[in-house]
């Protein structure tokens, strides 16, 4: 969408004069943009993960660490291929006369995604943790880095949400 488009349809929903085809059109664009920023970090994340098993460091690894670097992986690859899923959609099914269907199935694969991103950054936390710190005190922290993604990004969102129909 150009600016002036964005802005039309700003005035539009705040007016309340939104057509069903342009808020489709609104909420899909909406979700792109939020996956081009969620994509960008589980790329760089998975990345990164990929090329740790090719470190001389690794093979120093216990089973506890090698089993978590699995998990890992597999949790990283699962939410890339989540977050990535909106595209291909969005590719293959341009043209359909589906996009409240894509939108809604593009903002369920996105809120899965960022689970699965969230469990892999803590996974991510407690491996790096794990190799530098006591045992436990790694395992608290990554749980706390978990505690904090859950607050961020789920509590946080539905309190709100549900604050905001108590107002009306």
């Amino acid at each position: 969408m150009s600016a002036g488009e964005i802005s039309r349809a700003a005035t539009a929903r705040d007016t309340g004069l939104e057509e069903a085809h342009e808020r489709a059109n609104r909420r899909w664009a909406e979700v792109l943009q939020e996956t081009r920023v969620a994509q960008t970090g589980v790329q760089i994340l998975f990345g990164f993960l990929l090329s740790v098993a090719f470190t001389p460091r690794f093979e120093d690894l216990g089973a506890f660490d090698t089993s978590v670097y699995v998990v890992t992986v597999i949790l990283g690859a699962a939410a890339t291929g989540a977050l990535i899923a909106p595209v291909s959609l969005h590719r293959l099914l341009t043209g359909q006369q589906m996009k409240d269907d894509l939108v809604k199935i593009a903002g369920r694969l996105m809120v899965t995604g960022l689970v699965l991103l969230a469990l892999t950054i803590g996974c991510t936390v407690l491996l790096i943790l794990h190799v530098v710190l006591p045992n436990l005190l790694a395992e608290i922290l990554a749980g706390a880095i978990l505690l904090w993604f859950a607050l961020c990004w789920y509590v946080l969102p539905v309190w709100l949400k549900k604050r905001s129909a108590r107002r009306r």
